[in-house]
């Protein structure tokens, strides 16, 4: 598991338990002294993930980021949520990517633009993917290779026809037609 930073707001006494204890060993732990906006700020900027310990009840900040604890403290209980909590974000984050101006959900394989959805099939995915993972055009023979697990010496006309259907079913919910694009080099992701 990755370093995150793991910020308590304002509970002195959970963070010496919890820095003492030295079973957060993934975790930076950082103190909140109602700077809490700043530190968002700064693991935003260092690109590091983070969660929230809090009491509060009506704490303002990313539920999803925030675990409410509750009193007596159970350490054992609070770092399973953790953990969980961990787990849950990093899962969402891993399966959402960007591809150009969309953002493809690799759980529920839609494809999403300014708030319409398209639903994919698997192999439009891993075409997809594959495609957009290239910085160069990329051969029927290579594409057939990689995502259907052809042989080099198969002749199909299986990728042509997956990226026909493919650019349609773009074209027609989200009326552009230059998401996959062809040359004599081969396919491309816009």
């Amino acid at each position: 598991m990755d370093k995150f930073n793991l910020i308590i707001d304002e509970n002195q006494s959970l963070y010496e338990i919890l820095k003492e204890s030295n079973i957060v060993t993934h975790y930076q732990l950082i103190l909140s002294n109602n700077n809490i906006s700043e530190l968002i700020l700064k693991s935003n900027k260092d690109n590091l993930d983070y969660l929230i310990l809090t009491s509060k009840k009506n704490f303002k900040y990313d539920s999803k980021k925030t675990i409410l604890i509750d009193k007596p403290i159970n350490i054992k209980t609070l770092l399973e949520k953790i953990n969980l909590s961990i787990s849950k974000n990093k899962f969402s984050i891993t399966s959402n990517i960007s591809v150009g101006r969309y953002l493809i959900d690799l759980n529920s394989r839609k494809i999403y633009l300014d708030g319409e959805s398209l639903k994919l099939t698997e192999k439009e995915i891993e075409l997809i993917m594959y495609l957009n993972e290239s910085k160069i055009e990329k051969k029927s023979n290579e594409i057939s290779k990689f995502v259907w697990g052809h042989s080099d010496n198969v002749e199909t006309h299986t990728v042509e026809t997956h990226i026909y259907r493919l650019r349609k079913k773009i074209t027609d919910k989200f009326n552009d037609s230059l998401f996959i694009i062809s040359n004599n080099n081969g396919y491309k992701i816009k």
